[in-house]
């Protein structure tokens, strides 16, 4: 920010005769009541901490009468009146456009109050040389309203991803069911098969045996045991077909 500017230098808009800024017309802005007065409470910095905000008729008449840039100036001299000031002058037209552009008025208040109390705690960001003050506001509130916007769609998409995740993770559900649904059936069948096709199974499938092995074993041919393995699953198929567990292939 620069030297402070005298009297008739700057950007002068007083009183109620402030014009309105291009990009978003004037709205009445959002009362300056404890909302605001707490986050310029809450948020630490060389600043010390702001009497309530004051009202407008609270305001000395020459901050009412002082530009833009002598605002500012006060600002960084802690002036809480010169905030409020420049809130009465400013805020309506930053709360258009953030309410323009969110759609939600109760967040469109907080956005005016982030910047507000951005520029008690960091006046010097203001360069009059590069503009107005309500330029650089308005500059202030659209990029902490696109910031919520992202915010927003970042979360939307993380949502829709994980309402897929989940709708996929429903399938394997189903899956599991079904498999523990063969599983059971699987069992029954087991039990009412003949013990010399019904051991020879449960060792190779259940026991991770090879046929060798199972064999070994039972003290049985490997041709035999593979035989009677090969029948068993046969049985065990044509039993899950009439359970409606099977159609067609093979098990």
């Amino acid at each position: 920010m620069t030297g402070e500017p005298d009297g008739e230098g700057g950007d002068r808009r007083t009183g109620d005769d402030a014009e309105p800024a291009s990009v978003a017309e004037v709205a009445e802005p959002p009362p300056a009541d404890d909302a605001l007065e707490n986050r310029l409470q809450e948020t630490g910095n060389s600043h010390p901490k702001v009497a309530p905000l004051r009202i407008a008729g609270d305001v000395r008449a020459d901050l009412k009468e002082a530009s833009d840039e002598r605002l500012v100036l006060a600002i960084a001299r802690w002036r809480d009146d010169a905030l409020a000031e420049a809130y009465r002058r400013h805020a309506g037209s930053a709360f258009a456009l953030a309410k323009r552009l969110l759609w939600d008025g109760g967040v469109a208040e907080e956005v005016v109050q982030e910047v507000f109390v951005k520029l008690w705690h960091d006046p010097e960001r203001f360069d009059p040389a590069r503009g107005t003050l309500r330029s650089f506001l308005l500059a202030q509130t659209h990029s902490r309203a696109v910031d919520l916007l992202r915010s927003e769609t970042a979360r939307r998409r993380r949502e829709e991803r994980e309402a897929r995740m989940t709708a996929e993770s429903g399938y394997d559900v189903e899956r599991e069911v079904g498999d523990l649904v063969l599983a059971e059936h699987i069992r029954d069948a087991l039990s009412e098969m003949p013990d010399s096709e019904r051991r020879p199974i449960e060792l190779a499938y259940f026991g991770g045996h090879s046929y060798r092995e199972v064999a070994q074993l039972l003290g049985e041919p490997e041709g035999t045991v593979k035989s009677r393995i090969r029948a068993g699953l046969k049985r065990m198929h044509r039993m899950l077909s009439a359970a409606g567990v099977l159609v067609g292939g093979e098990l």
